[in-house]
């Protein structure tokens, strides 16, 4: 069975980039070598001036501070919006972090799927537990050492 989690790259803007960990895939690179394959991954004719507008919230019209595609298969979009969801506990944590100038980046993926947990319940999701790890095999007593007696 593999295991499954994300690595996060924080840029100085406070924006970020998930990228899948599989199998702990990821564990030796370093922050700043998978800033660098981020990179890679954008074509070198895209000007930084020319980046897209943000998108419009959909609740209030208001600029969204973060637009994302909600867990694979449900279809939902979430937003991240100032304005509409200041009330909302891990909404607002998400929000002061981005702001703080001094943020954190160790923090993002706790953050993150905290607000991703709160926005999709929101919505009538729920996040289901982590599977139990299944019952180990009793030993074969022929592969038990002998104790000194």
């Amino acid at each position: 069975m593999k295991s499954f989690s994300w690595r996060y790259v924080a840029y100085p803007d406070g924006s970020f980039y998930r990228m899948s960990n599989i199998d702990g895939s990821l564990d030796n690179y370093s922050d700043a070598d998978l800033a660098h394959m981020d990179a890679m991954r954008s074509t070198d004719d895209e000007d930084e001036e020319e980046k897209p507008a943000r998108q419009p919230c959909s609740r209030c019209g208001g600029d969204l501070m973060l637009h994302w595609h909600g867990p694979w298969g449900t279809g939902v979009w979430m937003e991240l919006c100032p304005a509409c969801d200041a009330d909302r506990p891990a909404a607002r944590a998400f929000i002061r972090w981005h702001r703080d100038l001094d943020r954190d980046p160790k923090v993002l993926p706790q953050l993150f799927e905290d607000w991703e947990t709160e926005t999709m319940h929101a919505q009538g999701w729920a996040r289901a537990a982590e599977p139990a790890a299944p019952p180990a095999q009793p030993v074969h007593l022929s592969l038990v050492p002998r104790g000194e007696g």
